[in-house]
């Protein structure tokens, strides 16, 4: 679940994955004692040790429980305050069963990302009972995407398109990185699972409880997902599925951001077939096989697919409809990836040189790719990082002392490799390719500090 304010919300969840039968992880994180006698959560000081690894002196860092943001049957997450530092953090407290890895801890230790929240650290504790439980400690974001949604609807009024825009891309940006670099499917991506910073505006996907590293070949649970975002090949229950999952449901959310309500409010699982029929149109049966091969039952009612056009509002930019209508897509094939949804031309207005906030406030970090871009065209490349920001590149280069060189050397050198890799050549890049040549002028053995 979220790691900030955690909305009541009235339809069901699905629940995680059941644990998978591996050892307990050998890189265990360390034990913590309980100041406060009790296992309340609200008040209490929990004291823990960090470092001491490759030579690295010990360091014990105590948190403050401040209030309890959210619950569920995974356990429970709460704000808090570190009492040396007097930083907020996110702790999500899990029960651990001591036979097993967390693969929600697992997950996160692999993943590095503006768009992804951060794992600090973790530890484990027991309560009086000698249950044991897994800490994640994570970074705090005040605010959910759904608390923003609720805002406006309270309101009677729609986002600005400027925050979709903002916000669906940076979900996109956070999906490219995790379905390429550490190859992990979300499977539970909805506006609960969205955090938003309120003056920066930046987007994070969090709560990785039921991410997993899809295997091909290897059969997945098909209950999994919250019902109004579920892609249709769960709902038909396919066990073989891919991250084509999360595409739909981060369809469903631009959807929501759009029209201000979910596009797909089923009460049921055999309800929420029946709402994207509704848009959709009844599936063909290349379609069903497309999504489950092993579907057989074909008695559906024939329906219409309803035009776009018709689902949202006159006045709709056609760029935004487009762009829904290639994320909700029967066939998990058709859909676009996360990487050519952030290319879609909905985006370009992020692109623009003098590109902001409503405030005047520059934007959040949009163009930092990295190793996502491999087997990335050119052309793709070229367009998901602007001009104007390859012109920024040049002029840090050949205007910056060796320090900012060489932080701005450690954000880019996958960057590079995976651009060589794209252009499938060595001199010839240059010219297809001309910025990188300015980039080239940096070593790739100068000290990164």
């Amino acid at each position: 679940m979220a790691s900030a304010a955690w909305p009541n919300h009235h339809q069901l969840t699905a629940p995680p994955p059941p644990a998978q039968p591996d050892h307990m992880d050998t890189d265990k994180p360390e034990m913590t004692s309980i100041i406060d006698g009790n296992d309340a959560v609200t008040g209490q000081i929990i004291s823990t040790t960090i470092g001491g690894k490759n030579g690295e002196p010990k360091q014990t860092i105590s948190y403050k429980a401040e209030r309890v943001v959210g619950t569920g049957s995974f356990g429970i997450v709460f704000q808090a305050r570190c009492l040396e530092t007097g930083k907020t953090v996110a702790i999500k407290k899990v029960l651990q069963d001591r036979r097993y890895k967390n693969r929600e801890l697992q997950l996160m230790r692999l993943m590095d990302h503006p768009n992804v929240i951060s794992l600090k650290h973790c530890f484990f504790s027991t309560t009086s009972n000698d249950e044991l439980f897994l800490n994640l400690v994570m970074e705090y974001v005040p605010e959910s995407l759904y608390r923003v949604l609720k805002h406006y609807s309270d309101m009677n009024q729609r986002m600005p398109l400027i925050y979709v825009k903002l916000y669906t891309y940076q979900i996109f940006c956070g999906l490219a990185y995790i379905h390429a670099v550490p190859g992990v499917c979300h499977r539970d991506i909805k506006p609960q699972n969205l955090l938003v910073d309120p003056l920066t505006h930046q987007l994070k996907l969090c709560d990785f409880g039921s991410a997993k590293v899809l295997a091909k070949g290897e059969a997945n649970i098909s209950y999994i997902c919250s019902r109004y975002y579920r892609a249709p090949e769960l709902i038909f229950g396919a066990t073989e599925y891919n991250t084509s999952i999360d595409i739909w449901s981060a369809g469903c959310v631009l959807a929501e951001l759009l029209l201000g309500q979910p596009l797909f409010p089923g009460e049921n699982a055999v309800d929420q077939l029946v709402e994207i029929i509704k848009v959709l149109g009844t599936p063909t049966r290349e379609e069903i096989r497309c999504m489950n091969p092993n579907y057989t039952d074909f008695r559906f009612p024939q329906i219409k697919a309803h035009p776009w056009h018709k689902v949202f509002h006159k006045r709709m930019p056609p760029e935004a409809i487009d762009l829904t209508s290639r994320l909700l897509q029967y066939s998990p094939s058709l859909r676009c990836t996360a990487l050519e949804a952030c290319a879609h031309p909905f985006f370009d207005e992020l692109r623009e040189p003098n590109a902001g906030l409503p405030n005047g406030r520059a934007l959040p970090p949009l163009f930092n790719f990295k190793q996502e871009l491999a087997g990335a065209s050119p052309e793709l490349i070229n367009h998901l990082i602007p001009e104007h920001m390859r012109r920024q590149f040049m002029y840090s280069f050949s205007h910056h002392p060796p320090v900012f060189l060489a932080r701005l050397h450690k954000m880019y050198t996958s960057l590079l490799i995976q651009m060589r890799t794209a252009l499938h050549c060595q001199g010839d890049c240059l010219v297809m390719c001309p910025w990188q040549n300015e980039m080239n002028l940096l070593p790739l053995d100068v000290p990164v500090v």
